[in-house]
């Protein structure tokens, strides 16, 4: 009894009592937050990031993507067949042009020449040559000046200022030697954006035009020339026959006669030579 009675002895038995309930409510407070924590890990997971993404969903992603796919793909071989087809349908007009075509590239050189050009030129392949290599020593027929003109220079100027040049006559020597008169037009071509693609050039063959105008023009002088000598055939026969009607020399008859027949042979020869120039003329022509 003296123990209970005793302070020291009561506050030990308080501090012992204390720190056994402290350890008490300690170890129920752990197995409180154990539990608390374990049910907490065993709770599933709904973040929509860690959310796998459903199998359906996945091939139905995958399946769109090939259709797409399969869709550009037709759409490309589309576009490509239609191009194809409008070279084709090009290609096929210019060939059947009696005018050379050819175009020609910025930097001066021949991309693309139908057959009609080839043989006005006279190379088997233009293509891939410039203006320089093409109308080597071609000049043209009238110029400002009146001095010579390189075609090839004016070609490149075109290019270069891309102005067209229309109706330009040149003399022109095939690589055979053959002349020829060419009448050239260029023409800038532009693309959908306005940027320029090159020039177009136009080529016809003038040398049979141009002969034919040359024969018209000799047989215009011939024909003036002859028209000359007729008339002063006639006068001379028109004045000797009357002084035939005016005189009665018997000599005198007989000179005026003679000269009357001359006059008349030489009109007669005149107009014969005129007729075969015609008629040879118009066989070569039709050769």
């Amino acid at each position: 009894m003296k123990l209970f009675s005793n302070p020291l002895m009561l506050r030990l038995a308080f501090a012992v009592f204390s720190s056994a309930f402290v350890c008490v409510a300690a170890f129920v407070l752990v197995r409180q937050l154990r539990r608390t924590f374990t049910q907490t890990d065993s709770l599933p997971d709904h973040h929509p990031e860690r959310e796998p993404l459903p199998l359906h969903t996945y091939n139905a992603v995958i399946q769109q993507l090939k259709q797409q796919k399969h869709e550009l793909a037709s759409t490309q071989q589309a576009e490509r067949r239609r191009a194809k087809t409008s070279e084709n349908l090009s290609a096929a007009v210019l060939s059947r042009l009696s005018s050379g075509v050819m175009f020609f590239t910025p930097n001066d050189l021949v991309r693309q020449a139908n057959a009609a050009c080839k043989s006005i030129l006279g190379f088997a392949s233009p293509a891939g040559m410039s203006a320089d290599e093409l109308f080597r020593d071609a000049t043209l027929v009238a110029t400002r000046d009146g001095q010579p003109q390189s075609l090839a220079a004016e070609i490149q100027a075109g290019l270069r200022d891309k102005l067209p040049r229309e109706s330009l006559t040149a003399h022109y020597l095939t690589p055979a030697g053959e002349s020829r008169i060419l009448e050239i037009t260029l023409t800038p071509v532009s693309g959908s954006s306005g940027e320029i693609l090159g020039a177009a050039c136009l080529i016809n063959d003038k040398t049979e035009i141009e002969l034919i105008q040359r024969q018209q023009q000799l047989r215009g002088e011939m024909s003036a020339e002859m028209a000359l000598a007729l008339r002063s055939s006639l006068a001379s026969i028109c004045a000797y026959a009357q002084q035939l009607a005016a005189g009665r020399d018997t000599e005198r008859t007989k000179q005026l006669v003679a000269d009357i027949i001359s006059e008349a042979t030489q009109a007669e020869h005149t107009v014969g030579g005129f007729l075969a120039s015609a008629k040879a003329a118009s066989s070569a022509a039709g050769a």
